[in-house]
This record gives structure tokens, sequence and C-alpha cells, in this order.
């Protein structure tokens, strides 16, 4: 069954929105600069109510970008974090000195011909993947890590999939759409956020037309 991510929770009725709706995973932002960048308190309070009120948790993932090692192990304590997404440009020992499970983000680039970003992308995905990493493609945006809501080229991530390389596509994914791209790419996963809110913040109706999509229910 495809993997769903809901990714830059800021409230815990937005979590448990996501786990009712049957969420594999929630994603909190602890990327300095970002808009859902939450406090380590507030992602404590989010995280114990999750693990109280859902029986079936979504598993729990912090996104952080080129932060220092010791810094985002701290917040991995601290907040009880099932996972670490990496957004920036870790390198593979950085994310095995991880004291969590890894999503690593690789941007996919554009201006540049289909031949060549596919070439890049695949050594990549490849090294993180036999490094025993999750990884997810996203839309290369400058300036901004970790999310941009907007989407790349499918036929990159087709590409990947027809290789055999496993990973959760990210940007620029809504209820309208997800099913499509995940007949078209066969991704093992999809990531939203943007895709999933009104108005700047999380609509539970959004999750649950965003999961269903995803799952053909």
């Amino acid at each position: 069954m495809i993997k769903v991510k809901i990714c830059g929770i800021r409230r815990l009725e937005d979590a448990l929105a996501a786990a009712e709706a049957g969420a594999d995973f929630i994603g909190l932002v602890f990327v300095p600069g970002r808009p859902r960048r939450l406090a380590i308190d507030e992602a404590r309070t989010i995280v114990d109510g999750l693990q109280a009120s859902a029986d079936d948790a979504p598993e729990v993932v912090g996104l952080f970008a080129d932060q220092p090692l010791d810094e985002v192990n701290d917040t991995i304590r601290a907040c009880r974090l099932d996972r670490a997404q990496l957004c920036g440009a870790e390198s593979i020992d950085f994310c095995r000195k991880t004291e969590a499970g890894v999503i690593k983000v690789l941007h996919v680039a554009g201006g540049q011909s289909e031949e060549t970003v596919i070439a890049d992308l695949a050594e990549r995905v490849s090294a993180y993947g036999e490094a025993g990493h999750l990884v997810t493609l996203d839309r290369l945006v400058a300036g901004i890590p970790g999310g941009t809501g907007e989407r790349f080229d499918w036929t990159v991530a087709e590409e990947m999939s027809r290789r055999g390389h496993s990973f959760l596509l990210a940007g620029g994914l809504r209820p309208e759409n997800v099913a499509e791209a995940i007949a078209r790419v066969k991704p093992w996963g999809v990531d939203v956020s943007t895709g999933v809110e009104t108005d700047g913040k999380k609509d539970p109706e959004k999750i649950r037309d965003f999961v269903r999509s995803a799952r053909q229910l």
C-alpha cells in the first residue's frame, strides 16, 4: 500500500486529523526561517498528544536543513522523533550519525537536459538508498530548503521508478492530482503539505481526501 506523509503539522488537531485519515507519517518542521517551524515545546505537545490519543499513531518525522548534527540529534531526543528528514546538502556520513531513521530529500533541478538530470539523480538516489536511507524527490527552488509546494517534471521520477529506485514523491501534490501522480510515477510514498491547506492552515477534509485519493478508496 502506498505510504502517505502529511507534512508541516503545526497543531495537535492537525496531527490527529492525519492519524484519523490513515497517514503513515506526519512531518514537523524545525528548519530556521521556515513559516511552519515549531519550537521544541510545541513539537513535544503534538507528539505527546498524538501518542496518547491515537492507538496506531503515524511515525513522527522532524525536518531539518543543513543544521548542526548536535542540534538535530538533541531535537530527535527531546521530541522523541521516529525519523529525521534532511532537506539540505547533508552527506551520507551525516545521515549515518543521525540518531533516527533518515529520509533524505533530493531536489530535482530544472534548466538542464532530461538525460543530465536523470543521470545525476540516479547516482544520488542509489548512494543514499544503498546506505539504508529513504529518499524524497522534490523540486529544486533556489533559497528554499525542504518542501517547495511546486511540482517538478514527473518524467524524471517515472524514470527513477522504472530503474527500480524507491522514493517518496513530493512537490505540488493535491487531492486532485495525487492519484494521477501515483499511477504515472509509482512511488513508494507521497508527501504533501501545502496541498492539504486552506488559507495557510491544514484542512481536515483535504487531508482525508488526499489519503483517500492516494489509496484509491
